[in-house]
């Protein structure tokens, strides 16, 4: 998953998750099975309704327009989605932060004849590795990318942290906290870490040596850091 920043008209910087090529593939796959489908109820109908050849053609265009143009109406309609893309959590952008128009719209969806039709997909792919950032060649005519919305839980949002395999550790008493409680006292030791405010921690090193009725000579920085990672040792490595 490759992330990338973009910079909106305010000058505030978003981080996006680019879609990788497999989601992408899935997309296309699950849009393409629903394309299918419709076109051949669409087909089906027409037979039912046993109408003249000659009105069969016309006929014919006017139901499976929506075929055509399925890619280009969903997108300009739904935000950015396809039903492929909705259910894989992903959504056309642009790469300035706006909001994409019906003409960026038009251009990806015009552009599918030599990313997709004519080369069966094998530009896309190629584009789509090469830049790294979700774009095909539609999508760079078009100052577009298609990003991931799906959530992704990193390290640092979990009670986790790395610890050596040779770890040892000097607190067992840290197993009368539960996840939560650790969870809490990470996100604010990091916090107060990152701002610099040493009365966090210590408010944090007090707390926490009276909970554990411990007494010990550690700095409260490093005390609170040697708490975390007892309790990943206890929890997380027997």
């Amino acid at each position: 998953m490759n992330q990338f920043q973009i910079e909106t008209a305010q000058n505030v910087t978003i981080d996006q998750n680019s879609s990788n090529l497999g989601e992408r593939m899935l997309a296309y796959i699950i849009d393409s099975f629903v394309i299918v489908v419709y076109t051949v109820l669409a087909v089906l109908f027409l037979v039912y309704l046993n109408v003249d050849f000659d009105a069969l053609w016309a006929l014919y265009l006017v139901v499976t327009l929506p075929s055509f143009l399925y890619y280009l109406l969903f997108e300009t309609l739904t935000d950015g989605k396809t039903i492929g893309k909705g259910l894989m959590n992903l959504r056309v952008v642009k790469l300035d932060g706006s909001k994409p128009n019906f003409g960026n719209y038009f251009v990806r969806w015009i552009l599918r004849i030599i990313d997709v039709s004519l080369t069966s997909g094998a530009a896309a792919v190629v584009t789509i590795l090469i830049r790294g950032n979700g774009q095909r060649i539609g999508d760079i005519a078009a100052g577009t990318t298609v990003i991931s919305e799906r959530q992704r839980v990193q390290l640092k949002d979990t009670i986790l942290k790395e610890i050596p395999n040779d770890y040892q550790p000097q607190f067992p008493q840290v197993t009368v906290f539960s996840d939560s409680e650790i969870q809490t006292v990470k996100e604010l030791y990091e916090k107060a870490r990152k701002n610099g405010d040493h009365n966090v921690i210590v408010s944090l090193d007090k707390r926490l040596k009276e909970v554990m009725d411990v007494t010990t000579t550690i700095k409260p920085i490093e005390f609170v850091d040697v708490v975390i990672k007892d309790y990943n040792y206890y929890t997380q490595k027997l």
